[in-house]
């Protein structure tokens, strides 16, 4: 198998931009396009590594990947319907960072940290201050989780879990794996498809290595952001014996068409990566702008079923805060 070529992800995250005028700049569009916008002001900024801008198309105003990092005026319009908690995840917290939603599952919020701020993100406004940050802030989480035997699935979230380093995230495994109920560990990470560098034989042990079933759940909204790279970083987690699925978010102007979302599909596919989610956008302050009508979304799923075999037509669905699942569409 294919190598990933060197880097150091921690580099690649220091590297990242941050402000709108740098990112236009490197694609040769002009500023213009924010129209006089001050994104700097925004409690949710800019950033974005390098190796993801690369996929880029420059001088490509609508590009698909550019409209889910660069900042608009209408994030700051306050619109009906639209809230910072959007999924309900404050009411469903059990102890700090830890929330259980669904019956035999529940989720930690590992960090704040992201390798990339995506506009539309329904945790924009989550208040990660109050999350823990050690195994020893942990310990009510996990005490909580020990006493409660209808849990057989953790979630690590964020925040991107695979934002921590190695060691902490083995040792919150190893934590978790002495818990005897926990059978699955399933970890939401955008990390492979931003910086597939980080998939390295140390986060893979970290993963992989206590009795816990691996699910690795990664999101991406468009083929455009699997290149070579990030396909070697999915099979090599396919090979290490991963569960591999795909959350994708149908947004205006992204991925609202057929062609876009078959072709995001197949490419998954060729990643040995199975279409899991397509989300209707859950409905946080900021995103109004990225939405699109669930009639649509409809019509645009229907239309995929002809074209492509069963296993890569992604559920529709939506989450509504305080109902004990996801609504299929």
């Amino acid at each position: 198998m294919a190598k990933l070529p060197p880097c150091d992800w921690r580099q690649e995250l220091r590297q990242a931009v941050r402000s709108a005028a740098q990112l236009l700049s490197l694609l040769d569009l002009p500023e213009e396009m924010i129209g006089g916008f001050e994104p700097s002001g925004l409690d949710f900024p800019v950033f974005a590594p390098r190796s993801y801008i690369s996929r880029m198309e420059r001088g490509n105003p609508q590009d698909p990947l550019l409209l889910q990092v660069l900042p608009r005026p209408e994030e700051t319009r306050v619109e009906p319907g639209f809230a910072a908690d959007a999924v309900g995840d404050l009411a469903a917290e059990r102890s700090p960072g830890l929330i259980h939603k669904y019956a035999g599952r529940a989720l930690l919020i590992t960090t704040g940290a992201c390798a990339i701020h995506c506009r539309y993100c329904f945790r924009r406004h989550f208040p990660y201050e109050n999350a823990p940050r050690s195994i020893a802030d942990w310990e009510p989480a996990l005490e909580v989780l020990r006493q409660d035997q209808s849990v057989e699935e953790i979630i690590l979230s964020g925040g991107d879990p695979w934002t921590l380093v190695d060691e902490s995230l083995a040792a919150l495994v190893r934590e978790l794996a002495t818990i005897p109920h926990l059978r699955r560990l399933r970890i939401h990470t955008r990390l492979p498809i931003v910086i597939p560098q980080r998939v390295t034989d140390d986060l893979i042990a970290a993963t992989t290595g206590s009795r816990l079933t691996p699910v690795v759940v990664v999101h991406a909204n468009h083929a455009q952001e699997l290149d070579g790279d990030v396909e070697l970083a999915l099979l090599k987690l396919s090979q290490a014996g991963c569960v591999m699925l795909n959350q994708a978010v149908l947004l205006k102007g992204v991925n609202d068409s057929v062609p876009a979302l078959a072709n995001l599909s197949r490419r998954l596919i060729e990643c040995r990566v199975t279409p899991y989610y397509l989300h209707q956008l859950d409905r946080v302050q900021g995103a109004a702008h990225f939405e699109v009508p669930l009639e649509r979304g409809q019509v645009l799923v229907d239309k995929l079923r002809p074209l492509l075999p069963g296993y890569m037509v992604p559920r529709y669905v939506q989450e509504i805060a305080g109902e004990n699942s996801k609504r299929g569409l």
